[in-house]
């Protein structure tokens, strides 16, 4: 073998072996009478018939678009909930992590979406809605028991039903103020 095989030539320009095998057909690289690759020659003759806007290596770089902090943070927050490597401060994510990222977001989505045709997914605003009708029906039933049963607690302790009701009443509202300071978060 007089010269390179496509392999090697490929291996030499930094090329895929499809593109020598494109450029073979083409007529940009020079033969050897065994059908190996004259290297030198081949070079010079795909210099001159390259067109020198359709070269990587010479086109220069386009600056790319930058990406939104806030998109960045979006990130780390996602890759940080999920017990992932977050990147480090100043714009260091990768391609990796973004798109880690995403996936991991595309898989919670499906999950919720998952859970909400099963009917295991509970909606907040309803939720919220349930607990605030709860509690005030929870706080209507202490604010009227003192009128329930002041009258057979009277009788019981000997003194007179209005004046026991009264201090009921106190205690209770006092009572249910301090519940009233109590917020429910749902995260």
């Amino acid at each position: 073998m007089q010269g390179m095989s496509e392999r090697q030539y490929a291996a030499h320009v930094g090329l895929s072996r499809g593109a020598i095998q494109k450029a073979k057909a083409a007529g940009r690289l020079v033969l050897h009478a065994d059908g190996s690759i004259d290297a030198d020659a081949s070079d010079a003759r795909r210099t001159a018939m390259t067109d020198p806007s359709k070269q990587r290596k010479d086109a220069p770089r386009q600056s790319m678009k930058p990406v939104p902090d806030t998109a960045l943070s979006a990130v780390g927050d996602t890759l940080r909930e999920n017990g992932l490597a977050t990147p480090a401060t100043g714009g260091g994510t990768t391609f990796l992590q973004a798109k880690t990222a995403n996936e991991v977001l595309k898989a919670q989505e499906r999950r919720l979406r998952l859970q909400k045709m099963k009917g295991e997914h509970v909606d907040r605003s309803r939720a919220t809605a349930l607990v605030f009708r709860l509690a005030r029906q929870e706080r209507d039933a202490w604010v009227n028991w003192p009128a329930r049963v002041a009258a057979q607690m009277a009788v019981q302790m000997g003194i007179e039903p209005h004046r026991m009701q009264k201090v009921l009443e106190a205690h209770v509202r006092d009572h249910l103020s301090e519940l009233a300071e109590l917020r429910p978060e749902f995260r």
